[in-house]
């Protein structure tokens, strides 16, 4: 298995830059998701990875060979776009063998490697019909199985569940990541979604206006963020972020003050706080009281929305300690200790500690 490197990777169309700097490893084997807002440049770096198109700046290494200027066709991996792109007058079976046709496979051998890509994906008594007569799971399926097809060791999805409903996409994780280990391949799966990012990830890189925030362990992007908005794009529900001042050792919010573990410039800061890291407390023990706005029922959890001091934020709470909530009602609450993360107003950056060792600023 190859191990990629993007070094300085820089693309731009017609003045406006998609992709800026963009350095990032990934190691052979794994299961690595970019994760990032629509437009922020997963779907440009995968372009340029699968030799669709050139960067304006950097090189892409495989094993420290650079293959920037490399064909597509001479490139060992298999890509699987956005959209199903699957021909409506030919059958499933020519749909994901359409591919290996061009190579000039022989015929036998298209069929084997068909059968196992369909059985891989459970589809194969779809193979005789056509995509009318297909769902859009089905397609989603078939598109995929044409993407493995390729005798590969690094596989590329972009964003192969969008428009899925939630069932048909917990389905179709699960084999996606069953498929990574049957194929002993490294994958590489883009996604706006962060709880469908978190879900699959082993590592983890956020993307946002075509720089890279982020990079490392999912675990640790999500405990540990090293810029705020990888603290707002990773999470559900949405972190809280605030304004706040660090002043004598402690930092001081609409919805808090708490003291700081370690030195921290006085002045402006951001404060990002994680949703389940604000629990309920009683009055003498609480750092806030709120108004509850908004209650979503999420079954075994419930989302809170509430407003301190004319600040929106929201808390995941067990079902039964929100559904003792009403709208209107007091919520009184405690930041739980040595959880919150600082940022710098200016540059974003996480400020009073050091970065963890997988961060990955451009």
């Amino acid at each position: 298995m190859s191990r990629i490197r993007f070094e300085g990777l820089t693309k731009a169309y017609r003045g406006a830059v998609a992709l800026d700097r963009v350095y990032l490893d990934v190691a052979p084997g794994s299961f690595t998701v970019l994760c990032g807002p629509p437009r922020s440049g997963k779907s440009v770096l995968f372009r340029l990875l699968a030799g669709l198109e050139a960067p304006d700046a950097g090189r892409i290494l495989f094993d420290g060979r650079d293959i920037t200027a490399t064909p597509a066709a001479e490139r060992t991996l298999g890509y699987v776009p956005q959209s199903f792109a699957l021909f409506p007058h030919l059958s499933v079976f020519d749909n994901i063998a359409y591919p290996l046709a061009l190579q000039g496979v022989a015929r036998l051998e298209i069929a084997r490697r068909v059968a196992e890509a369909a059985e891989l994906l459970r589809i194969g008594a779809l193979l005789p019909k056509r995509p009318a007569q297909l769902s859009g799971g089905e397609k989603q399926r078939a598109a995929i199985a044409r993407g493995i097809l390729k005798n590969a060791d690094i596989f590329i999805l972009d964003d192969p569940l969008v428009g899925l409903d939630f069932k048909l996409r917990e389905r179709l994780m699960d084999d996606l990541k069953e498929m990574r280990r049957a194929l002993n391949a490294t994958f590489l799966y883009a996604t706006s979604d962060s709880l469908e990012a978190l879900t699959m990830a082993q590592d983890l890189a956020v993307l946002d206006a075509g720089r890279l925030i982020q990079a490392g362990p999912a675990a640790s992007v999500y405990l540990r963020p090293a810029h705020v908005r990888s603290a707002e794009l990773i999470g559900f529900p949405r972190c809280n972020v605030l304004p706040g001042v660090v002043a004598d050792g402690r930092c001081t919010t609409a919805a808090a003050s708490f003291p700081l573990a370690g030195p921290v410039a006085p002045g402006p800061v951001l404060v990002a706080i994680r949703p389940e890291h604000l629990i309920p407390a009683a009055d003498a023990n609480a750092d806030g009281v709120g108004e509850v706005m908004l209650i979503e029922d999420l079954g075994a959890e419930g989302v809170v929305y509430f407003t301190v001091a004319g600040q929106s934020m929201v808390t995941l709470l067990p079902a039964a300690q929100a559904a003792a909530l009403d709208l209107g009602s007091r919520f009184a609450y405690a930041l739980r200790p040595g959880t919150a993360a600082l940022f710098s107003p200016a540059t974003g950056q996480r400020v009073g500690e050091a970065q963890a060792a997988e961060t990955a600023l451009a």
